[in-house]
């Protein structure tokens, strides 16, 4: 299994050390340097391979989301903070997810689990960044945000996946299956082989055609039908 270059940036010696703790009972992570000084850490960001960083919001001298602004191509960042607050802003600047303390081991091993899939599809594909509630992908030479709820669906052409919104469209090089294991899709569902459907874009559905609200009408997998009626809470 690769493991994953991890690092963790706190100024309170004992929160890292919680961190280190919680990490070492994860076999793919592999912690390469822990930071009380932010100014630290962002030279040893600059300077090498870095995979994942867990990274206090609050410190002195620069605070988290400021670290990451000063980097070039950060690496994914979870941040840890004694606030939620900040959640909004943290996701502006691309952070991966955020964890409150004290941390608990469940919530740590979602959210590694969560990233390992992201890391492992960005390795080969153009996805770059994936949030709760938006993606950042790379088309057309430029870096795209895309608010998952904006998505009426995903199709699958070949190497390269199309992202179709009420509007425009976009495509860029991964797999959907790499996708899917990345994503956690909370509206989504694989109604068959080469698409996937936002659930709240779904209008009507009248044998094997799912329809949605922009009048696209969409084949359903016969062994996928009965679970999608389920999550749109038919009987």
């Amino acid at each position: 299994m690769k493991t994953i270059k991890t690092i963790i940036i706190d100024d309170e010696p004992l929160a890292i050390e919680v961190i280190e703790n919680l990490a070492s009972q994860i076999p793919f992570l592999e912690i390469i340097g822990s930071f009380q000084h932010p100014i630290d850490a962002v030279w040893f960001l600059q300077n090498n391979e870095v995979d994942l960083v867990f990274c206090d919001i609050e410190m002195p001298q620069l605070n988290g989301i400021e670290i990451i602004k000063s980097l070039e191509k950060p690496p994914v960042f979870i941040m840890i903070t004694a606030y939620r607050d900040f959640a909004i802003d943290s996701f502006e600047v691309g952070v991966f997810d955020y964890l409150v303390k004290p941390v608990r081991m469940d919530r740590f091993l979602k959210a590694v689990n969560k990233a390992k899939d992201f890391i492992n599809l960005k390795s080969h594909s153009e996805i770059q960044q994936v949030n709760e509630d938006r993606i950042f992908i790379k088309t057309e030479g430029k870096l795209v945000k895309i608010l998952l709820n904006e998505i009426l669906y995903i199709e699958a052409q070949g190497d390269y996946l199309k992202f179709v919104l009420k509007d425009q469209s976009y495509s860029t090089q991964t797999t959907l299956k790499s996708l899917e294991e990345a994503l956690v899709f909370q509206s989504f569902f694989r109604v068959q082989r080469s698409f996937i459907i936002n659930l709240e874009a779904v209008r009507s559905i009248h044998g094997n055609l799912v329809e949605l609200t922009t009048g696209t009408q969409i084949s359903i997998a016969p062994n996928k039908k009965e679970e999608l009626l389920k999550l749109l809470g038919i009987k």
